[in-house]
């Protein structure tokens, strides 16, 4: 049975075609009488509008792209769902994708989003595609950096961004070992080519330099995946001078390194102890750990994206004035 098209459920409703659009697009006067018509032909004939059709018309495809490091990672999630809980009510589908942490990947995921005609992009980015952002911004796509900045100072202020104070945070984190009087500590860092990396680790030799510490720590840069925190601690419990705490910079190297601690058959915190730049559900399990965490605040930053996106959208901001949203998070401790 072939669909039904616009021409037959006028003729249905005995209007013209541009009747029956202005009911479905919810446009232009039509009386109540004429409009149940058009609705009861739509409902018989069992229409269903061509949305291609329709973002062609309208200039939009009620799609947004959202890309992020690691569709896995409960954070990223996080933000996702904030998004669509804003956005989807107003009719708007997310397009998910992951780059694995690969600015190639990315690249090709920022192109075919365009080629999409996406509305607007939101992206965690995994670095090196200042120039293809610089290019899709000027084409008029809104595009919200979340949780991650660019390198290009000069791209980076042009777009709107909703980000961590990371510096801050991981500053106020590494303190907490201080004040425990911890003063060998290992880093386990992200890459420097993202922001998180370069800014985090900022933080920590902050702390370092304000307790009198000099601020050259044992340091694993790793990729932001549970593997690395394995890796690190390995690298850690080999080294000459064995830290005693070790402060990790992102919640999926965090598990690799409290489940590495555990099977090297150590005690948390009493042999190491271990602090986490955001929550780390298995640490839960353990008992009293003493784990400190910054506290995230993923879905609430996934909701102010969503919100700048649709005022962008709107064009209810003008792009000259990009909107930043910074993020101050608590300290808590298992």
């Amino acid at each position: 049975m072939s669909k039904a098209t616009i021409k037959q459920v006028a003729s249905e409703a005995e209007v013209s075609t541009a009747t029956v659009s202005r009911v479905l697009n919810d446009s232009g006067f039509v009386s109540e009488e004429v409009k149940n018509r058009v609705l009861e032909a739509v409902k018989r004939l069992n229409y269903q509008p061509s949305a291609i059709a329709r973002s062609l018309k309208q200039d939009k495809t009620f799609t947004i792209g959202v890309i992020v490091p690691d569709i896995s990672n409960p954070y990223f999630m996080g933000i996702s769902r904030g998004i669509e809980d804003v956005v989807g009510p107003e009719g708007f589908q997310l397009t998910f994708c992951s780059s694995d942490e690969n600015p190639k990947k990315e690249s090709q995921l920022l192109q075919l989003m365009q080629e999409k005609r996406v509305d607007a992009v939101v992206l965690a980015t995994s670095g090196d595609n200042d120039p293809i952002l610089e290019r899709l911004s000027s084409s008029g796509i809104p595009i919200v950096l979340i949780d991650r900045k660019l390198k290009s100072t000069e791209t980076g202020s042009k777009l709107d961004q909703v980000t961590e104070d990371n510096i801050d945070g991981a500053s106020r984190l590494t303190r907490k070992l201080l004040e425990a009087g911890h003063v060998s500590i290992g880093v386990v860092n992200g890459p420097s080519r993202v922001s998180t990396g370069r800014e985090r680790y900022a933080g920590v030799l902050k702390a370092m330099k304000e307790f009198g510490l000099e601020p050259n720590p044992l340091i694993y840069n790793g990729d932001f995946s549970v593997e690395d925190g394995i890796r690190a601690v390995r690298k850690f419990l080999a080294a000459d001078q064995r830290p005693t705490a070790i402060v990790s910079l992102n919640n999926r190297m965090s598990l690799g390194v409290l489940l590495e601690i555990v099977r090297s058959g150590l005690k948390i915190p009493d042999d190491i102890a271990v602090a986490s730049f955001g929550e780390v559900e298995a640490g839960a399990l353990l008992k009293n750990p003493g784990l400190y965490y910054i506290d995230q605040r993923p879905y609430e930053m996934g909701q102010k994206a969503g919100e700048i996106l649709l005022g962008r959208i709107r064009k209810d901001e003008p792009q000259s004035k990009p909107l930043y949203e910074v993020f101050h998070n608590e300290i808590n401790q298992l």
